[in-house]
């Protein structure tokens, strides 16, 4: 079971109502890509991956010797987010609507949104993933891929980032078969509760703005 409050329209929302919401153990979905509205969510149980038993199978660890992709971070956001939100097999419907993208790349030029992409050799983007930051969390927010275990290694890449950054939660939101085989766990919601307001204590630095566009 989720909480979901009662749905906020696109006049009611900024990026700091947003970042609020997260401190609070909110996160934001929308019914469709066409509705302009959105709701908050609250699960009972939080999906999150504990950094220090981050598991890495050992098929993608060689495949990872082989360095298949180049992996970039906020190099791309608008391109990975746009990426996330266009169906794919499997998820032929998005939660992610023109609202949420609008509001999460303003979070993106505040320093709070952050991407991770995958290139081939061609120089296309095959895989990424984005999230948002506040202090030392980090919330997962969706991913994608084109190609063989890209978002499986933007995955690799954003923990050994968070790592050496001084973050001390990743936030999943849910858990998922594909998220359990690299550690995620659901905790209730009392517990992660705990765990968020002590991520929010202190800062870690996701990047240093040094960003390029492409």
């Amino acid at each position: 079971m989720e909480t979901r409050d009662t749905s906020t329209s696109q006049q009611a929302i900024t990026p700091q109502v947003l970042l609020k919401a997260y401190s609070i153990g909110l996160f934001p979905m929308a019914e469709s890509a066409d509705d302009p509205t959105v709701f908050w969510v609250e699960p009972e149980i939080r999906g999150i991956i504990p950094l220090d038993d981050f598991h890495v199978p050992r098929s993608l660890a060689r495949t990872m010797k082989r360095e298949p992709y180049h992996v970039t971070v906020n190099y791309a956001f608008s391109r990975v987010i746009e990426a996330c939100a266009d169906p794919a097999p499997g998820r032929e419907e998005t939660w992610i609507n023109p609202l949420i993208r609008r509001l999460c790349q303003q979070l993106y030029e505040m320093g709070h949104a952050h991407s991770v992409e995958a290139w081939d050799d061609k120089g296309d983007l095959v895989g990424g993933l984005y999230g948002i930051s506040l202090g030392r969390a980090f919330f997962g927010e969706s991913m994608f891929t084109r190609a063989t275990n890209a978002s499986k290694i933007c995955l690799v890449h954003l923990v050994e980032r968070l790592k050496e950054r001084g973050f001390v939660l990743l936030d999943t939101q849910f858990t998922t078969e594909h998220l359990e085989r690299f550690g995620a766990i659901g905790v209730p919601r009392d517990d992660y509760e705990l765990m968020l307001q002590e991520a929010l204590i202190g800062d870690a630095v996701f990047d240093d703005r040094l960003r390029r566009k492409r």
